[in-house]
């Protein structure tokens, strides 16, 4: 099998591309006949036979006629392909079952429009796209990902048939992409909150107990702590107010490795952590995350929750 596998990859010239943007030679691209136009070169042969028969001059003009037509759709699937500049951009992390999406940048360097282009991962659904004269776009190709971890799609199957469906051409352009998969976070009650003394490492305006004042809200601002009582006096001509306070304890909340059931598969307790971050990011509560050999000090914000929900997809596993 891995004897088939080389050869394939030796014939259809399938490596990953170091060089960017990619370049579609002639060389890359690879060109047979479809079923239907299979059948058009045995319509044409019956009719050739038949013409010869009857010594058919108009007979052998049309059979000449569709042979040179079926030439030139050759050419013209073949040129939808040679000449493509392909650059792959950063794909989005995803869950665990969700379909990941790998942008891929598309640039037509010529004044014909690229028709009716197929790009695929495998056997994997994929897409159909098209780009105008002397144009470019940005296609997604999709891919199921079912397992966290770091995600290599592998080369692209790029193909067409383009214009008659007579001929199939293709390439194997192979960029080199990859995504990052969390694990599928499963919906499980937080545990408790830890209440902390803050010294003079606190940062901002901490505390819970001394009222100091209010100020506008912004984004990250919880909702819990909105000043109803001041915003209802002049809501239409005031902004929301947060209250401020300051001194006291904060509580902070550790996502432990332990709190989750030990009896559980690892990809159950990595996807109930999971579910974690994703409830404290949602509340706005500050959290830490702890795995074994592992640990992230409490914080919040989306940069926080995509650290923590990384180290969730990478754990157990090495980077290359």
């Amino acid at each position: 099998m891995r004897l088939l596998k080389r050869l394939w990859q030796r014939l259809f010239r399938i490596g990953r591309d170091e060089q960017l943007p990619i370049i579609l030679t002639q060389r890359r691209i690879f060109i047979i006949p479809t079923r239907a136009g299979l059948l058009f070169v045995v319509v044409l042969t019956v009719m050739l036979i038949g013409a010869i028969n009857y010594n058919l001059s108009l007979g052998h003009a049309l059979v000449f006629l569709l042979v040179g037509l079926g030439f030139v759709a050759m050419v013209h699937t073949f040129r939808n392909l040679v000449a493509l500049e392909l650059t792959p951009r950063h794909p989005e992390p995803v869950f665990a079952g969700d379909i990941a999406r790998f942008p891929l940048t598309l640039k037509n360097n010529r004044n014909q429009a690229r028709c009716a282009l197929n790009l695929a991962f495998g056997k994997q659904p994929g897409i159909s796209v098209s780009i105008p004269a002397d144009g470019l776009i940005t296609a997604n190709v999709p891919y199921l990902a079912t397992r966290r971890g770091r995600l290599d799609p592998g080369y692209i199957t790029l193909s067409t048939q383009y214009p008659l469906g007579l001929f199939h051409a293709w390439s194997y352009p192979y960029p080199g992409l990859s995504c990052l998969v969390y694990p599928r976070p499963i919906d499980t009650p937080l545990p408790p909150e830890s209440p902390i003394a803050h010294t003079g490492h606190r940062q901002g305006n901490a505390g819970q107990e001394d009222f100091t004042g209010l100020r506008v809200r912004q984004p990250s601002d919880p909702t819990r702590h909105i000043a109803w009582k001041a915003v209802a006096r002049d809501y239409s001509e005031r902004p929301l107010l947060i209250k401020q306070f300051a001194g006291g304890a904060a509580e902070e909340l550790w996502l432990d490795w332990s709190q989750t059931p030990a009896g559980d598969d690892i990809e159950i307790r990595l996807s109930i952590l999971a579910g974690w971050i994703l409830v404290a990011e949602e509340r706005q509560i500050r959290f830490g995350l702890r795995l074994p050999g592992y640990e992230q000090l409490p914080n919040q914000g989306p940069a926080h929750r995509d650290v923590c929900l990384q180290a969730l997809a990478l754990y157990g596993q090495t980077e290359d």
